[in-house]
């Protein structure tokens, strides 16, 4: 007897982290290395987010809802097919809307310094994202747990050297 291994449906990733991890750089990268077609999370929100954000007022639960249900609608309808989008998916709970939404969801979290991350921040041009928030995006994390289908990568370096590890662990992770 025979048997055969079905070639594995590319995932659907989710670039995560902060502000400043530099989701925007490396989702696209990482779509592009696996193929994949990207679709930029920040693209998702409704215009009051951004209105609020960039007043410099930290999103609450209730305003994030539309945005992830959003992302999760997008995740939804690549599955099967693959997909990279970034979303900062700061909490357990924020990734466990999404994975309802699109089961079998990967999550990228990029992860780094927040010397690092603050500085990247400071040298962006014309994004809604102010310096001044980072500390709440930090207070809100919750790193990805033992139990979440993902890995995190660190954000030194180059984005190709970035890329470069976290194409490889999403390899090992979706073998």
């Amino acid at each position: 007897m025979s048997t055969t291994s079905r070639p594995t449906a590319p995932p659907v990733v989710v670039v995560m982290g902060v502000a400043g991890t530099g989701k925007t750089t490396i989702g696209p990268l990482v779509a592009e290395a696996l193929g994949l077609p990207y679709a930029e999370g920040d693209d998702f929100h409704p215009a009051a987010n951004v209105a609020k954000m960039s007043a410099g007022v930290p999103l609450d639960d209730a305003d994030r809802e539309p945005w992830l249900d959003a992302i999760g609608a997008w995740a939804h309808g690549r599955a099967g097919r693959g997909g990279v989008v970034s979303s900062s998916a700061l909490k357990r709970s924020y990734r466990d809307r999404l994975r309802a939404a699109a089961p079998g969801i990967v999550f990228l979290h990029l992860t780094g310094d927040r010397e690092l991350i603050e500085e990247r921040m400071a040298a962006r041009k014309g994004h809604f994202m102010p310096t001044a928030l980072l500390d709440s995006q930090f207070a809100t994390l919750q790193p990805l747990q033992e139990d979440e289908a993902g890995v995190s990568v660190d954000v030194s370096g180059t984005p190709e050297e970035i890329t470069g590890r976290a194409v490889a662990a999403l390899r090992r992770l979706t073998r």
